[in-house]
């Protein structure tokens, strides 16, 4: 007997746009519409319009699993099983169900939500910024006020968020034990799964105004920034607006070569150096 499927249920998808279908034959006439050549598996019914995408299929066949996790050691054949088998390190269960995006509580996937209705009911008074949480807001308004309640415990550093805190400790520390098993680059447990979503191709952050995506938060806050216009965080030393060149001035530059002396205050500048070294 057949089974009857849903409306939403539709599981066979193509792998160049946003469209599912409920039968294989109806994704198939689909393909045709890209115009490309469709690569066919000679050991099953499967096919792509992306030749890699045969060649990470095929890996079933042949019982390859190229792809390997560097805290545990599993393998796989394919990327995004990796990836979504690194949330168990992560501790990241919860999943959003308009989006593939993960989080290790409940109450944070509640706020994710309502990011997919733009509803943001809290507004900050100082600078007008909204948000879908008033424990966000409540982090944002550090940026007013100058609080900054994580402090390391071997330096005088100290920082307005968690997360800055735990980067800088790992400073400390020197260690890069968490291996990436598809590229081999090694770093700190709390950037290996930003990391992953290099590979994952999973890009939750959408622009409302034009078709830019991006895997990270702070990469679309920048973006939109471009379409307002806005830089209304003002430096105190030199008059110029921006929340990102404050660090020129602060004399921070945690991002350092592992070949020389060099070290900056922004990711990208270190990316440039290591260029040169090569």
């Amino acid at each position: 007997m057949f089974k009857h499927l849903s409306a939403e249920e539709k599981p066979y998808k193509c792998d160049q746009c946003d469209f599912s279908a409920a039968q294989k034959a109806n994704l198939k006439a689909h393909m045709a519409k890209h115009g490309e050549k469709l690569y066919k598996c000679d050991q099953c019914d499967y096919y792509t319009g992306r030749r890699d995408s045969l060649t990470t299929h095929m890996a079933k066949h042949t019982s390859e699993k190229p792809y390997m996790c560097g805290e545990c050691g599993f393998r796989t054949a394919e990327k995004f099983c990796l990836s979504q088998h690194m949330k168990i390190h992560t501790s990241e269960p919860y999943k959003c169900d308009q989006c593939d995006y993960y989080l290790s509580r409940k109450n944070d996937l509640d706020i994710h939500r309502t990011k997919h209705t733009g509803v943001k009911p809290y507004t900050c008074k100082e600078c007008g910024y909204t948000t879908v949480s008033q424990a966000y807001l409540t982090r944002h308004m550090r940026v007013h006020t100058g609080e900054k309640p994580y402090k390391c415990d071997q330096c005088d550093f100290c920082t307005a968020w968690k997360g800055c805190l735990t980067r800088h400790i790992e400073e400390h520390t020197g260690e890069r034990p968490y291996l990436c098993g598809e590229c081999g680059y090694r770093t700190t447990k709390s950037n290996l799964h930003r990391h992953m979503k290099i590979h994952s191709g999973n890009k939750p952050y959408k622009c409302d105004q034009c078709d830019f995506c991006t895997a990270w938060k702070g990469c679309l806050t920048r973006h939109i920034e471009e379409h307002t216009g806005e830089r209304p965080y003002l430096c105190g030393e030199c008059g110029f607006r921006t929340h990102r060149h404050m660090k020129i001035h602060s004399g921070n530059k945690p991002y350092k070569c592992e070949l020389c002396d060099y070290c900056t205050h922004r990711k990208g500048s270190l990316a440039r150096h290591m260029a040169t070294l090569y």
